[in-house]
């Protein structure tokens, strides 16, 4: 894994439109789609951590995250099209844990779509649990989603 900076943000936003543009003709579309390099060089100068999985020295999956009082909260995980399936998601997910237990956070956080049933599976895969649901309003309704954690020893 690699840390991003902000003169990354290219990178991670590429990454990031690569893995999300499956949503584009959803009838909610994910608002990855809307962020450009701009907003991400912003999130990035204003604390957000963003990283990413590299393999044959090509950057081929990217997480953002931000520390909170008692988790570290990720979004936005991305892996390549061409490289889905291969085991990087859980790759990323397991250094996300390990980056999690150095700062002494007792939790990781993430937010799914409630329509989206291979990434829960995905997370509860790895000791994932859904605390809680909500609707995120979008412009044409309320998208539900799940709140997942999973603690940490």
């Amino acid at each position: 894994m690699e840390v991003a900076t902000v003169a990354d943000a290219k990178d991670v936003h590429a990454i990031m439109t690569a893995a999300f543009s499956r949503y584009k003709h959803d009838p909610f579309p994910t608002s990855a789609l809307q962020e450009t390099v701009a907003s991400v060089r912003k999130d990035l100068q204003n604390g957000e951590l963003a990283f990413f999985y590299v393999e044959k020295n090509e950057r081929v999956g990217m997480v953002r995250c931000v520390l909170k009082k008692d988790y570290l909260y990720f979004r936005r995980l991305s892996v390549l099209p061409k490289m889905q399936g291969k085991g990087i998601a859980k790759k990323i997910l397991a250094f996300l844990e390990k980056e999690a237990k150095r700062l002494h956070l007792p939790a990781i956080r993430c937010k799914v779509r409630k329509s989206e049933p291979k990434n829960i599976a995905l997370y509860e895969s790895v000791g994932y649990v859904i605390i809680g649901e909500e609707d995120v309003e979008k412009e044409h309704g309320a998208l539900p989603i799940v709140v997942m954690e999973k603690q940490l020893n």
